[in-house]
């Protein structure tokens, strides 16, 4: 993606069942946990760029021993940091006691985040500050085992007001209006709850207060702690949860918005946001990883065993679609094959704005994360090629020379890697006067690689606010002296407000609304502008099941086409010689493309939940007021 957006968060859960021993004596350290942690996160870096945090869980360790730890970092490579600080502590220990190193036990007592359960968190942050404050997991912390608790998640939460209204009603007095606080010290109520309710139902089957601590891990009912907490939860999430006596938990959000995967045996059950990492983690073959069911959790119980609920009904999929665009690892085997669908559906839309021109045509993509769209659109370039290489051998027949043969062989698509970033420069781009400058030279070109006169189309995964587009890729490409470029979005128009985790919270930011507006000035219909105003502003206090989105009226006179069009003429720069064309994914292909993936709610304002008709109409009420700030 040539602009630059947010990603989702990451989350990954790792519960050995056996214990530490056994996993030094089959794999030669007891360090098996971690570094499989370690490993995990890393595999998943391109889910987090602001912070990372690990936290860990000590299964039957006595009182006064520590048997739940955590670490947090915003260094520049936190994972990196992160893994380096635990490896400090275990080589002290080792260093301090050389009787560690043989001695399991031993280790467990005197290492920390030496435990059998582990939660890594991977930040990358859509709202609040890049301070350590902001980082997972969250911890909630009690002298009683049972009502510690830590929480991580890939998730955005669109009623924090009315969550943060609900602890207040309880009694609550949470520590800031956050999604991520809310959400904890809502589990934790209930989690607090039920352990009362246990105690007293425990002390009256004549256990003592010591007898009872046990019997409480045992009988704790997670499905129903989740049930209970998320019973108001409007947002996509996957949420993962560590107890202090060992239960674990992932959760997923009824629409299945946020991803989860998991895999179990008999040594290990891991979840994790995505599926490769898990399947090269651990040397897995894609069939052996599941998918974790929309209104589902996984429960890990302390005793090992591991079941999954139904915590909420599921609602109609609507798994996010930027997921398989862009956000997850293009090493996914079905993500790969989507992404060359992508890239194939759109070549109809290619031939038709190069005038079927393919022998002039030179075929590129930009940045890498396209290049397996720009596979797919290539295939099928030689596809379409080879049918009319097929038509000019059959209508010569056998009065074919060997040479005529030879040079309707060799036509094929031109490709060639046109732009190559320079990912030192990214780094040192600053927010003052000097930074137009800076990002026009991000990318550098390969010079000779198109001919003038030549059209020159370039796939991009998405074109969100086109700025990097209009201030550095388009006039660097224009020294090519091509005749016309093609820029094509394996994603359709982003019209609407993302709030289930991607920072795409302002309508303005988009180009698309840009271009809706540029084409409502120029109609004279900006009266409806206003009208849709007064719409949104109607709804602010009703209930978000009754809330329309109105805002998709703004878009509603334009075709697709009429809109791309605009973006073409907003985004060329004053000074460029060739022809800009911009070309979008349908979301009709969209759909054909990523069929399990059907998500759109960007494209098409379609929101899975109630609060997200709420997002968007405040988003747009932010707009028409002058404000610069979320809706959500």
């Amino acid at each position: 993606m040539s602009d630059s957006i947010k990603h989702e968060c990451g989350i990954s859960l790792i519960r050995l069942l056996k214990p530490l021993s056994y996993y030094k004596e089959k794999y030669g350290t007891s360090l098996y946990g971690l570094n499989k942690m370690y490993l995990m996160m890393e595999k998943q870096h391109n889910r987090g760029q602001d912070g990372a945090g690990f936290a860990s869980i000590k299964l039957d360790v006595a009182p006064g021993e520590r048997y739940m730890s955590r670490v947090r970092s915003v260094a520049s490579q936190p994972i990196l940091d992160i893994f380096d600080q635990i490896n400090q502590r275990v080589n002290n220990a080792f260093e301090a006691h050389p009787e560690l190193r043989e001695d399991v036990a031993l280790q467990k007592r005197n290492i920390p985040y030496l435990g059998e359960v582990m939660l890594g968190h991977l930040r990358y942050g859509t709202y609040g500050k890049n301070s350590i404050e902001n980082v997972h997991p969250f911890l909630r912390q009690n002298n009683w085992m049972h009502r510690n608790l830590i929480v991580a998640g890939n998730f955005n939460m669109t009623n924090v007001h009315e969550l943060f209204d609900n602890l207040v009603q309880l009694g609550q007095h949470p520590k800031e209006m956050a999604d991520t606080v809310t959400v904890m010290e809502k589990i934790g109520h209930f989690l607090d709850d039920a352990v009362a309710k246990l105690y007293k139902d425990i002390k009256k089957e004549g256990y003592s207060k010591r007898e009872a601590s046990p019997l409480i891990a045992e009988r704790l009912n997670i499905a129903k702690i989740l049930r209970r907490a998320s019973k108001n939860w409007d947002g996509g999430y996957a949420m993962a949860g560590l107890l202090g006596h060992g239960d674990a938990f992932v959760l997923r959000d009824p629409s299945g918005i946020r991803p989860a995967y998991y895999y179990n045996d008999d040594e290990v059950v891991v979840i994790a946001s995505e599926r490769p990492a898990i399947q090269t983690v651990f040397n897995l073959k894609y069939e052996d990883i599941k998918e974790l069911n929309p209104g589902h959790a996984i429960i890990i119980k302390k005793n090992g065993t591991m079941s999954i609920k139904e915590v909420l009904p599921a609602r109609e999929r609507k798994a996010c679609s930027f997921e398989r665009i862009y956000f997850s690892r293009g090493s996914d085997k079905e993500i790969y094959q989507e992404r060359k669908d992508l890239g194939k559906l759109l070549f109809p839309q290619i031939l038709e704005a190069i005038n079927n021109d393919i022998k002039n045509t030179v075929f590129s993509y930009i940045p890498n994360t396209a290049e397996t769209s720009f596979f797919g659109m290539v295939k099928e370039a030689q596809n379409y090629m080879n049918r009319l290489k097929e038509a000019q051998i059959l209508a010569i027949g056998d009065k074919i020379t060997p040479q005529e043969l030879r040079e309707i062989l060799e036509i094929r698509p031109r490709i060639e890697k046109v732009a190559i970033k320079d990912a030192k420069l990214r780094t040192f781009i600053t927010q003052d006067s000097s930074r137009d400058d800076l990002v026009a030279h991000i990318y550098d070109i390969s010079y000779g690689s198109v001919k003038r006169g030549d059209i020159l189309v370039i796939i991009d995964d998405s074109i969100v606010r086109g700025t990097t587009l209009k201030k550095s890729i388009l006039k660097m490409l224009d020294r090519l002296e091509p005749k016309k470029i093609v820029v094509v979005s394996s994603a359709p128009q982003i019209r609407f407000p993302d709030c289930y985790g991607i920072d795409m919270a302002k309508l303005e930011d988009f180009i698309a609304f840009k271009a809706a507006y540029e084409l409502h000035r120029k109609n004279n219909s900006l009266h409806l502008i206003d009208a849709i105003y007064e719409k949104c502003k109607a709804q602010v206090n009703t209930n978000d099941k009754d809330i329309v989105n109105y805002v998709k009226e703004f878009y509603e006179p334009f075709t697709t086409d009429e809109l791309s069009e605009m973006i073409g003429t907003l985004l060329s720069p004053a000074d460029i010689k060739a022809q800009v064309q911009i070309i979008y994914q349908t979301v009709a292909n969209l759909h054909l493309a990523c069929p399990k993936n059907l998500g759109d709610w960007y494209f098409t304002g379609d929101y899975p939940t109630p609060g997200g008709n709420r997002v968007v109409n405040r988003a747009f009420i932010n707009f028409y007021e002058g404000k610069s700030q979320r809706a959500y």
